[in-house]
């Protein structure tokens, strides 16, 4: 009877297993393959939907109305001839200097502003458009998330201190991990296929797109820039990249019978003039050790050698060694005990000590809290907080460490907690981005005299010869157009 109840366990669980693949077994739009998934269209059409307010929220929405009508119109002709026509695509432009373009489930696409200020001509841009459309027409991102390989990028958004604190981070944590899905060769080389065949239906020529990840190569060599960028973090070359891109162009020109593809290098320059480029002090910056938020108008003090993380959710700054982190958000209640209160209930902490202070004559609350880690006594966290008010705005500063290093650290939260203060130095309230401008060239000569000619500081030659995908020798025609940035 053992015998015979062990064969008809084995008979049931293979039925089951057979069951279950049936109905998770979907066809691949684009191969046409049947492939185990977890996710239905519905399923993927609902996750984009919930997570990007809390996308945008993350990293702010940059508005420009000709940029945003510019990549709604393109976005739109290719979803049309793409392997997903049905789906209701979004294109959305954010106010992130990092150069990364992304899609989640569901058609929702994302451009950096640091991204658009990258490309150098239409066709580079519709390559990319190409490639993260062709993330969700192979639902490269649905088969991530269905086996929850979510991989976190560090220091673009989120923490950048150790994974234990970003439970006190207020943003969704699992929306951001989507974000930064690291997809495998397979499927960027697939992605890359797609990109290629999609600009080139809509009449780009594809090689550009082979342009743009030279550019994405030089970033990651330049000196003093991002040691890598974070389109390439997120989307791992597939090998040799370059090469197989331009001879998928090759390809795909043949196949299509298409003639004169558009490059259109003029036009997508003037679109870009007046881009705000690299960080956007008006919503905060560090200067000489102090952050100032000229629009909030406040400041306090940062540790020196602190990285600085700013969103438009939050504020963070960790030492390199990832034991700390000051963090700055707004709380959604209206009274400092309401406030103080709640962030002890909700994180379930336990309350070390709490008073009543004033901040540079502001109204404040200061709390110590502990939380014990069940599986690790030497993993409890203690966290400091000021509840301050001001301008009708209750601020929360946080500063965490483990209980064991908190009396290292102390001294540098308090710092900055106690000297939170109103901004009131007009020189730091005015201060004005970086932006892109468009210069006609005026003779023949080269790259690097251009930049002088424009005043542009000679350690920053490099940085924008890459910008405009060229080399500080190249021989420029007179009349051509060049970007260089301006306050």
């Amino acid at each position: 009877m053992k015998k015979q109840f062990k064969l008809l366990g084995i008979h049931s669980f293979l039925l089951l297993a057979i069951m279950l693949l049936s109905i998770s077994c979907a066809r691949n739009p684009v191969t046409g393959k049947r492939e185990l998934s977890l996710m239905s269209t519905k399923k993927e059409v609902q996750l984009g939907a919930e997570y990007d307010p809390s996308i945008v929220a993350s990293f702010g929405k940059y508005e420009d109305a000709k940029m945003q009508g510019f990549i709604d119109r393109k976005g739109q002709q290719m979803a049309a001839i793409s392997h997903r026509s049905n789906l209701n695509y979004e294109f959305k432009i954010l106010d992130s200097p990092v150069v990364n373009a992304f899609a989640v489930p569901g058609g929702y696409v994302y451009f950096t502003r640091g991204i658009m200020a990258h490309f150098n001509n239409e066709a580079e841009f519709a390559g990319v458009l190409g490639h993260e459309i062709g993330h969700i027409t192979a639902r490269h991102s649905a088969k991530q998330f269905s086996r929850q390989q979510l991989a976190q990028v560090g220091f673009i958004v989120g923490m950048i201190a150790s994974e234990q604190f970003r439970q006190f981070a207020d943003v969704t944590q699992q929306s951001l991990g989507l974000i930064f899905l690291k997809f495998g060769r397979d499927a960027e080389s697939q992605s890359d296929e797609l990109g290629v065949e999609y600009s080139t239906k809509i009449g780009y020529d594809a090689h550009q797109m082979a342009n743009f990840f030279e550019t994405l190569d030089r970033m990651r060599g330049q000196q003093g820039g991002e040691p890598i960028p974070t389109f390439l973090s997120t989307h791992p070359d597939p090998g040799d990249r370059n090469r197989k891109v331009g001879e998928l162009a090759d390809e795909w020109e043949n196949k299509t019978g298409k003639t004169n593809l558009k490059v259109n290098r003029d036009s997508y320059l003037r679109m870009i003039d007046g881009l705000i480029y690299g960080e956007d002090p008006r919503q905060g910056y560090v200067e000489n050790n102090m952050f100032y938020h000229p629009e909030m108008k406040f400041q306090y003090p940062v540790p020196r050698n602190w990285r600085t993380q700013n969103s438009p959710s939050q504020v963070q700054h960790a030492p390199e060694n990832g034991e700390a982190l000051l963090m700055l958000h707004i709380a959604q209640e209206k009274t400092l005990v309401e406030a103080s209160n709640n962030f002890v209930t909700n994180n379930k902490l336990q309350l070390v000590g709490s008073k009543d202070v004033r901040v540079h004559g502001l109204p404040a609350k200061a709390v110590i809290a502990d939380q014990a880690n069940p599986n690790d006594p030497n993993a409890t966290l203690r966290i400091l907080t000021y509840f301050i008010q001001y301008n009708n705005i209750i601020y929360k500063l946080h500063g965490l460490s483990l209980q064991k290093d908190f009396n290292q650290y102390e001294p540098y939260f308090e710092d900055s907690m106690e000297n939170f203060k109103p901004l009131t130095d007009q020189n730091k309230i005015n201060v004005k981005p970086e932006k892109i401008k468009i210069v006609t060239v005026k003779k023949n000569t080269t790259l690097s005299q251009v930049f002088i000619d424009n005043k542009i500081p000679t350690d920053r030659h490099e940085e924008l010869a890459i910008l405009n995908s060229m080399r500080l020798n190249d021989q420029i025609k007179s009349g051509t157009l060049i970007k260089v940035v301006e306050k």
